[in-house]
């Protein structure tokens, strides 16, 4: 899940602050990167083709649910020959915009390269304030969904969703959530469960984290009441019956994961948190259609389908123009819920 702790969410003055702060240190980051990233992009055979050298941009730290996926990857192609040589880059920093920014701005033109991307992307960009938008990349193609659950510490007295959201509802701006980086699938859901509630947005108190054993951590100790987060982030706690998992944020039942849905329980929310491969932008018709083909290869191989079975991802590839569409239509919905929030 997302990277670094944050604040709870601004108040419009502070977000403009926020913005300007994060767009002139992006660029302070930004610049350090692109040395690493030319020399990467240099080193690789330049103008070889992606069939010869293929960097895989992660754009978050190592062991994160980004870099997890482009890892696994990386293994599929190499099992199967798929490349001759592939490599993956971390770029971390501000929900994946920091590596977006480099994507468009140092990697232009250049075919060699993938970056995973997904939801989370999206609401980092609205609310980081990002000077780069996912119109500035050539879509590629959708690759997993997995999900996030609602959990409260075994011994709270929250039982359900239920009781969780009458003391929410009754004290908002003293009932803490805890969830990944400003503008994440996690913040989004509670967003989205403020919004139906009819909790005003500056009464949301939300803390951010970088992963979920800080988040199982500070719900344990009382920091925060509950939390929303990926299933995979507090599947052990659950487990251990530490934690108690309330609902699944999801479509439709999960097979893999035994909690009622949110929509179940009579909340009318089901982000998943899905996730894809961007291009840089410039790149010609032809290597688009290259890039393509190596992402239908690798995601038909054994050891990708063994990585979705472990990571209890859902497959949900689509490629091409209708990743396109799928894409241009997720970035118009979540404008739409945090613009409801005031970014």
């Amino acid at each position: 899940m997302p990277d670094q702790p944050e604040q709870p969410p601004p108040t419009a003055t502070e977000a403009t602050s926020r913005r300007t702060v994060l767009r002139a240190g992006a660029g302070v980051l930004g610049l350090a990167v692109i040395g690493a990233a030319a020399y990467d992009a240099a080193s690789s055979g330049g103008g070889s083709g992606a069939r010869t050298n293929l960097t895989l941009v992660a754009p978050a730290s190592a062991g994160g649910g980004w870099d997890s996926a482009a890892r696994e990857a990386q293994q599929a192609l190499r099992a199967n020959a798929i490349v001759t040589n592939s490599t993956v880059l971390n770029i971390p920093g501000a929900g994946g915009t920091i590596g977006l920014s480099e994507v468009v701005n140092s990697l232009r033109g250049d075919a060699t390269n993938l970056m995973v991307m997904g939801m989370v992307m999206l609401g980092a960009i609205e609310v980081n304030g990002s000077g780069v938008t996912m119109e500035e990349v050539t879509p590629i193609a959708r690759l997993t969904d997995d999900y996030d659950v609602v959990v409260v510490p075994a011994d709270s007295p929250l039982q359900s969703m239920d009781d969780l959201v009458a003391e929410w509802t009754q004290d908002p701006s003293g009932f803490t959530w805890g969830g990944g980086s400003l503008g994440s699938v996690d913040q989004m859901i509670i967003a989205q469960l403020a919004l139906g509630e009819e909790i005003d947005p500056p009464d949301v108190s939300y803390l951010a984290y970088s992963g979920g054993g800080e988040l199982a951590t500070s719900l344990l100790s009382g920091t925060i009441r509950a939390s929303v987060s990926g299933y995979q982030d507090f599947k052990d706690q659950v487990d251990a019956g530490r934690l108690r998992a309330l609902a699944v944020c999801a479509p439709e039942p999960v097979d893999i994961i035994d909690l009622p849905t949110l929509r179940d329980e009579g909340y009318d929310v089901s982000i998943t948190n899905w996730r894809g491969v961007v291009a840089p932008p410039g790149i010609t018709d032809e290597e688009r259609a290259e890039l393509e083909a190596i992402v239908t290869e690798w995601v038909q191989t054994p050891e990708w389908q063994d990585a979705i079975t472990r990571n209890q991802w859902t497959n949900t590839f689509l490629v091409g123009a209708e990743f396109e569409t799928y894409l241009q239509e997720q970035t118009e919905y979540v404008a739409g819920i945090w613009e409801e929030f005031g970014y």
